[in-house]
């Protein structure tokens, strides 16, 4: 394991913050500092009338109902305080962190800061959320012994879900306030965080934007429609569904406009100037009152079912056609980005060109603005990466598709006068460099020189950061592998690492036998074991394809083979004599779940959504996980374990999902022992760190359980009663509550009576006996079907 150097500054401890601004922004902010364990208080304006704090009181309980949520869990709006500049300023006295974050106005937010600096705390942080205004000339209105605390963090909208952060210091903020946020704001908040300079909408709007504004001007170049633009600029190119249009209409699109119009207020020097003002048909809209989805109208409406789209000509809704050329779909399919780009260019079709004429735009700006914006093309690549959903950033994207050749054309294209602009390429594009990212670093068009990454000891915890095209990491020591995992090292610290191989990390044989041949090596070689994936996905569970080929060949014996080895291979995990800490992310489900569940303890992103989902495919959970919560359900109510299973049976029986890790152990999926982190980058290095902990203080594994006192038969029975009220009421199938009833058979216990005991075999027995029964009815093989071919599940 990498060590961890001391820190080079004095370390940032913000037990309590203050958000300046309860419109969506601030709200959300507070939300997230709520999710990362920090108390907070959401100010806004007094109200006419009692009480005075209407404003972020009515805030504050909007959060509970968003969709996606801002807050991990609901009751973490119990963190967030409501107040208001007439009554509660005094309670600045106690605040460590202050973000402002109200509307983009300099000259409000300057009257603010005159308001709340008397009361401010002696080391106290002021940060401003603006999204482009000058950090320099907001400084300038604080006191002068202020300023050295104060500096921009920018963050990207939603907040808990875009994991950009731009950190950008005034001329006065002091080195180690800098330092001591942006260790702040990646380990505690989550964030990745990019250090900006204090120009106009800094890094990731200023690419980000000009990218919109370039597509709305082709939209119009080549007479495309909204909805043919969408389809272009969304996941056929590497870039999220919302696309384009989506996407302003999420936003707002007075939003956008504002941004636009900042653009043009403060880049009066910009070559690509002409451009920054707000495109006609986009004025049209915002005369019209159509501000997009806060309004149910904007480039998209939606009539009943119906989605319908702006008409570019004639300005009236139709129906959506998204219509892309057998040409085009065929270019953009091409896996290889230089023979992709080369076709792009070649060819004649609107589509195409219009794909080239974006990119090539894209690829001119932000090199000709490299220098001014950001310190290398790291920043850029990874602020749009992290702040627009992009798969690769634009100098990443240039890079793959060929540098020397893209240059050219794009020289070409400027000489020829189709570019946006006419201006040169920097000379330093073209000066026999094949990219800006190698294993040296990213370029830096400021000093003419490659820089590596920041030495800053906060990503020493990083030990795979989010890799940039050309980078490459550490992938440590091979110890074993076979076609289903690999166990691997990193140094010498004593800690074995497993790693899938399968695709979304399936759980097939192979696996199987792996961790448990895994478990066998680090027994007598290794201190610990961490499961571990590349990516963002944790597991989908069980490989799904490979069981119902046995159960079509009617292999029932080699199925139920198959579910024995999955249950051995649980139990394993638990009963290992080294520590195994699963490290999860992303997707957890079915198989992936209960390993985790029988881990010695699991470290979990905030972003894990875990679920034991089996009933949705007409299976029960059956690798432990009904036995695993039927132990747990009697050491925490030996006395009437029934109570403890209430809530575990209605989150199986309705293959719930946590929709954060936060959540998962208020259902009970996640211990409450287990480690909830919030960057995603620094999981490994936090499990390795679990896993050493638990192995220095003599680690043993838990006892085999011979007496487990269940709910057995009066409980099934109760859950009986409730799954017949619901299918009287048509809320369930038949086949349905056949799934339900089973699956409360075995949390219970079985034919036991009530507070008997049973051991854990005879819990692992009822999962089996149930699970096979279902697996070999044709309404359940039906339903993993049509799982497998559509990705959704099938009442039946």
């Amino acid at each position: 394991m990498t060590a961890v150097p001391a820190p080079s500054h004095q370390a940032l401890h913000i037990r309590k913050a203050a958000v300046l601004g309860a419109g969506v922004m601030g709200a959300q902010i507070a939300a997230h500092l709520a999710n990362a364990g920090v108390e907070t208080v959401l100010f806004d304006l007094p109200a006419d009338s009692a009480p005075k704090s209407t404003i972020a009181l009515k805030a504050i309980a909007q959060m509970a109902k968003l969709s996606p949520a801002p807050l991990a869990h609901k009751a973490l709006t119990q963190a967030i305080t409501p107040a208001n500049y007439d009554e509660d300023l005094e309670q600045l006295a106690e605040i460590d962190l202050v973000i402002e974050a109200i509307a983009e106005r300099m000259d409000w937010k300057r009257a603010l800061y005159h308001k709340i600096a008397p009361h401010l705390s002696k080391t106290a942080l002021i940060a401003s959320n603006t999204s482009g205004l000058s950090i320099n000339t907001l400084a300038e209105a604080l006191p002068e012994e202020l300023r050295h605390r104060f500096c921009g963090v920018h963050f990207f909208n939603p907040p808990r879900y875009l994991h950009l952060v731009e950190l950008i210091p005034a001329k006065s903020t002091d080195r180690n306030v800098i330092d001591g946020l942006e260790a702040f704001l990646v380990t505690i908040m989550g964030k990745g965080v990019i250090m900006a300079r204090d120009t106009p909408n800094f890094i990731g709007n200023r690419i980000g934007v000009f990218s919109i504004l370039a597509t709305m001007y082709h939209t119009a170049q080549f007479k495309l429609g909204f909805d043919a633009v969408d389809a272009l600029t969304g996941p056929a190119i590497g870039r999220p569904k919302s696309a384009t249009y989506r996407t302003a209409d999420v936003v707002g699109l007075d939003t956008l406009a504002h941004v636009i119009k900042t653009m043009g207020d403060t880049l009066s020097n910009d070559p690509w100037h002409s451009y920054f003002k707000t495109p006609a048909v986009l004025q049209h809209l915002i005369d019209g009152g159509a501000l997009g989805q806060k309004t149910g109208a904007g480039f998209y409406k939606k009539v009943g079912k119906d989605i319908l789209v702006l008409n570019p000509s004639s300005r009236d809704y139709i129906p959506s056609q998204k219509a892309l050329k057998d040409e085009v779909v065929s270019i953009l399919a091409n896996k290889n980005p230089v023979e992709k780009f080369a076709k792009l260019y070649a060819s004649h079709d609107p589509q195409a060109q219009f794909i080239w004429a974006l990119f090539r735009d894209l690829f001119h700006y932000a090199a000709y603005h490299l220098a001014a914006i950001a310190d290398t093309a790291r920043e850029v690549d990874l602020a749009v990466r992290w702040g627009y959903g992009w798969k690769l950033g634009p100098f990443e994207t240039w890079q793959a598709a060929g540098w020397k050749q893209i240059a050219q054309w794009i020289n070409q294209d400027i000489k020829a006068g189709k570019a946006m602009s006419d201006v040169p390429l920097p000379a330093w594009v073209t000066d026999g460099r094949t990219g800006v990212h190698d294993k040296s670093g990213s370029y830096s068009a400021m000093d003419a020189t490659s820089k590596p990454r920041s030495t800053h000891p906060v990503y020493a915890r990083q030990l795979f950061p989010a890799p940039l095209l050309g980078e490459t990491f550490n992938t440590g020591n091979t110890l074993w592998e076979n076609d289903g995992i690999r166990l691997w090292a990193l140094g010498t610290d004593g800690v074995g690492i497993i790693s899938f191989k399968t695709k979304m990390q399936t759980i097939n044989d192979q696996v199987l036998d792996g961790i448990q041949h895994a478990i066998a090596i680090a027994e007598k070689q290794l201190r610990a074991l961490v499961i571990w994936q590349h990516g963002e996905l944790f597991s989908a569970g069980a490989d799904l394809k490979g069981a119902l080929g046995l159960l079509k060949e009617g292999r029932f014996d080699a199925f139920e083979a198959m579910v024995t080895n999955f249950q051995c291979t649980s139990m394993r995990i638990k009963h290992a004599l080294v520590p195994v800490v699963c490290a999860v992310r992303g997707l957890v489900l079915g198989g992936g779940c209960e390993f985790q569940m029988h881990s010695a303890r699991t470290v979990a992103a905030l972003e894990s959504y875990i679920g034991l989902v089996e009933a949705g495919v007409g299976l029960l959970p059956a690798g432990g996980g009904l036995h695993e919560l039927a132990v747990r359900a009697a050491h925490s109510r030996p006395d009437d374990p029934f109570e403890a299973l209430k809530k575990s049976f209605e989150t199986i029986a309705m293959a719930k999902v946590s929709p954060s890790a936060i959540e998962a152990k208020a259902m009970g999926l996640l211990r409450n022992s287990d480690v909830v982190v919030l960057n995603p980058y620094e999981l490994l290095f936090v499990a390795q760190k679990v896993a050493l902990s638990l192995a220095d203080s003599g680690y043993r594994p838990p006892l085999y359980q011979r007496a487990i006192p269940v709910a057995g038969e009066i409980g099934t029975a109760t859950f009986r009663v409730q799954l017949a009220n619901l299918q009287a009421g048509y809320f369930a199938s038949p086949h349905d509550v056949d799934i339900a009833t089973r699956i409360a058979d075995t949390l219970c216990g079985g034919a036991v009576s009530r507070n008997g005991t049973v051991d854990e075999a005879w819990l692992l027995e009822l999962e089996r006996k149930h699970f096979v029964a279902l697996a070999k009815t044709e309404k359940t093989q039906a339903r993993i079907a049509h799982t497998l071919a559509t990705g959704k599940p099938l009442r039946n």
